[in-house]
């Protein structure tokens, strides 16, 4: 069994304001709510903290230096220089891109030590117990679990969300939720104007759902639930599979 820290490392203070809500952070004026930058009155307080370029680098994804810079409100070398840091930690790592004629960009991106750092729920408890189950009481009590969970859920979700009208709005309110519960949701509308991506940029139960897959079939089922008969919904990313983050594409059926 992979044995994974409990509770995760969090050298620059994350929990006080990732605590698993993005929309924590941007109450805090840390991030922006329009781009997911670093708010222009946090710059302007000079807090460009080790912990804004994790962040960032978690709701964004492998970024260069120099954009980096750009939503912290610094230089380029700037960034670098501390982001030089953070990979000293073990936090953070580079990666060359190829994108058209001329050399390759640097691009960085949070490890796994880094990932660390945000709210996962105490791992190593959680797969020792659903091995515990698996091993001890069967697949069949596991499966049970899992189901009692769903059951759970589905009932928190319809009470949230029975009085909202229209797929755009309930895909918002769902976003809210996730957010809520730690998976640092938001949604936009898709590049090609058809529908929406409900996008989670953490997973608090992260080491569960890779032990079990059946969390992620059944979350995926209370979406689909929730959301209504009248739509499609499909994972289009998934960071069980490696996926930096996971992602659903929502479209409204034909009329």
């Amino acid at each position: 069994m992979v044995s994974l820290l409990v509770p995760p490392r969090d050298p620059h203070g994350l929990h006080r304001f990732v605590g698993g809500d993005i929309n924590q952070a941007i109450a805090l004026n840390i991030i922006d709510s329009e781009d997911m930058s670093i708010s222009r009155a946090d710059r302007s307080q000079g807090r460009s903290n080790p912990d804004r370029f994790l962040l960032l680098l978690k709701t964004r994804g492998p970024q260069t230096a120099a954009d980096l810079g750009r939503a912290l409100g610094t230089t380029g070398e700037n960034a670098r220089q501390q982001l030089a840091k953070l990979a000293a930690e073990g936090l953070v790592e580079t990666e060359s891109v190829v994108r058209g004629v001329g050399r390759p960009r640097q691009f960085w991106r949070l490890t796994g030590r880094g990932n660390a750092c945000f709210p996962d729920a105490h791992a190593e408890l959680t797969v020792s117990l659903l091995s515990a189950i698996r091993n001890r009481l069967g697949a069949d009590v596991l499966d049970q679990l899992v189901g009692a969970r769903e059951d759970e859920m589905r009932a928190h979700y319809r009470a949230k969300l029975r009085s909202i009208k229209g797929l755009e709005a309930r895909v918002a309110a769902l976003a809210d939720i996730r957010s809520r519960e730690g998976y640092m949701a938001e949604y936009h509308q898709a590049d090609d104007g058809d529908g929406w991506l409900l996008i989670e940029n953490h997973c608090p139960i992260c080491a569960a759902a890779a032990a079990c897959q059946g969390f992620c079939r059944a979350e995926l089922a209370i979406f689909r639930e929730m959301l209504g008969p009248d739509c499609s919904i499909e994972r289009t990313e998934h960071i069980v599979l490696g996926a930096r983050r996971c992602a659903y594409r929502i479209r409204a059926d034909a009329i």
